[in-house]
């Protein structure tokens, strides 16, 4: 066999767009999720069901990001690991579990914004604050007890001069419960995900006909679907090749290298990782437009008029959908 295909170190190419990928989504996911944080908390007002999904979504893609730096140094260090086995299970732990934990967040959002768009008049009774703060903390503890699946990536003979974040073990992808179970939460949350942002998009279009209100229903589909299409774009190539790569390491499929499938995963998943800053943004934008509205609406009323981001513009509560 090439020797390229039984080499075990990382490609220089993978590991130069790594670094170039990295560096700004972790720099610009910090940035836009601080200030998606200043818009939530200052100035101070009553936490509502979305906001505290979006709290807990910026926290977990906050855990993700502390360990793009240390991602970054183990490629340069590659099978010379200086920082000791436990602290790269830690980190290994917080990057592919909180992950997950961030796709089940997303589809909170998601579901969450459907219930209060297409059933306003059950919504009272499927959401509330304290429903959503069950959910997520649900959803934190369910990932950290998942981190006793991911401390046994490397061998057992795994010591301080081994490798993190790449060179997993034969038993790691020989775990069928594992990838199956990582691959039904994002294809399921997908597909979910899918049926929501439809059923919300149709929904707020036969609204906008029958009030003839274009300009701010069009924003509010424009946010339901970028939300989705940015959850799709970031998350899909990853968990394909994800699973074809579990298909060849278990010779289930045959590949003549299956070294340049090992870097096109690498690849997705730095990609992947672009989630972490893109869903900053975007919910930062939301957000300080929210703000703005809410300002323009208390000196047009004279009154203050609370505002859920995961809706966008709060008069589309006021109708059924059919």
């Amino acid at each position: 066999m090439n020797d390229t295909c039984t080499n075990s170190s990382i490609n220089p190419r993978v590991e130069l767009f790594q670094l170039i990928m990295y560096t700004p989504t972790f720099i610009l996911g910090l940035l836009f999720n601080v200030m998606a944080l200043s818009f939530l908390f200052f100035p101070a007002k009553k936490l509502s069901e979305s906001t505290v999904y979006l709290i807990a979504l910026i926290f977990l893609d906050t855990l993700l990001l502390f360990t793009l730096p240390f991602k970054i140094v183990s490629y340069h260090l590659q099978n010379k690991w200086k920082f000791g086995s436990i602290f790269c299970s830690i980190l290994e732990s917080l990057y592919f579990i909180n992950m997950y934990g961030s796709i089940l967040i997303s589809l909170c959002i998601c579901v969450d914004r459907y219930i209060a768009i297409q059933h306003p008049f059950m919504a009272p009774i499927l959401r509330s604050t304290k429903k959503a703060t069950l959910v997520c903390a649900v959803i934190c503890l369910s990932i950290s007890a998942g981190t006793v699946s991911t401390s046994q990536f490397h061998e057992e003979s795994y010591n301080t001069t081994s490798s993190c974040f790449h060179n997993f073990s034969k038993s790691t992808w020989e775990n069928t419960g594992l990838i199956i179970t990582l691959e039904m939460i994002f294809f399921g949350s997908m597909m979910a995900m899918a049926f929501c942002t439809i059923q919300i998009v149709r929904c707020l279009r036969n609204h906008r006909k029958s009030e003839n209100c274009q300009t701010h229903m069009t924003r509010a589909e424009k946010v339901v679907v970028t939300n989705f299409v940015t959850f799709l774009v970031c998350f899909t190539p990853y968990h394909v090749m994800f699973f074809l790569y579990f298909l060849v390491r278990n010779s289930i499929m045959h590949v003549p290298c299956h070294t340049v499938l090992r870097d096109i995963l690498q690849v997705t998943l730095c990609w992947a990782n672009l989630n972490c800053c893109l869903d900053a943004v975007c919910y930062y934008f939301v957000l300080k437009e929210s703000a703005e509205g809410s300002l323009q609406n208390k000196v047009r009323n004279h009154q203050e008029e609370s505002f859920d981001p995961s809706l966008t513009y709060q008069s589309v509560t006021s109708y059924q959908c059919s």
